[in-house]
């Protein structure tokens, strides 16, 4: 996925500030993600940001230890993908992006927030780039785009819940080429119109990928 916007929108540049840690996990290059951040609030050239929630964290722990704000320049953007996969400590998303906002300059309208598995072929995403006023607070549903499809499940009748009420989320996805065409997941999601409001973990279900910190 990464790869496709890199080719579309920066051909020839894709700096990556990951490094293997010594647990075979990913961990974040502080230096090289330092001078990158810092040559970008020194250009003219918006920066897209693409980066796990906990990897977000220890930037921005980086940052503060420093004492430092960067200023980026109008246009750049963070997408997080979520999950904090007990890599760091886990922050409200709310949280998490006013630090993005404080420590780098990116306003709230520019950071994009990611629903996903690899289960499935699409993502959803909780809203697309939009004015510099939106706000922190703001409700966000997640949407799939069109050949997708998503439904918040009862898990007592099976059946889709109301409007603003909580169940079970399943994703019915047409780029599952050569796989299975639904998946139901233990993700509990509020229901909002045709998209969702990500709730964290079914209370019985098993921790898996980005919410191995689930509770």
């Amino acid at each position: 996925m990464f790869e496709t916007i890199r080719r579309q929108l920066a051909p020839g540049k894709r700096p990556f500030v990951g490094k293997p840690a010594a647990d075979g996990a990913w961990a974040l290059e502080q230096e090289a993600a330092l001078e990158l951040l810092r040559k970008a609030a020194a250009a003219e050239q918006p920066l897209l940001m693409l980066g796990t929630a906990f990897s977000f964290v220890h930037l921005l722990d980086c940052l503060a230890d420093q004492d430092l704000r960067l200023e980026l320049p109008p246009g750049s953007c963070a997408l997080e993908t979520g999950g904090y996969k007990g890599r760091s400590r886990a922050l409200p998303k709310t949280a998490l992006h006013a630090l993005l906002s404080q420590r780098l300059g990116i306003p709230a309208g520019h950071i994009v927030c990611e629903y996903g598995m690899s289960e499935l072929g699409s993502q959803a995403y909780d809203r697309a780039v939009g004015p510099s006023h939106a706000t922190l607070h703001a409700p966000r549903p997640f949407h799939f785009p069109p050949w997708a499809r998503v439904q918040v499940i009862s898990p007592e009748t099976g059946c889709e819940v109301g409007e603003g009420e909580t169940g079970l989320i399943r994703v019915f996805d047409l780029a599952n080429v050569y796989s299975v065409m639904a998946i139901q997941t233990e993700d509990l999601g509020i229901r909002c119109g045709d998209g969702f409001e990500l709730a964290g973990r079914a209370a019985s279900a098993e921790p898996r990928g980005c919410s191995l910190l689930a509770v």
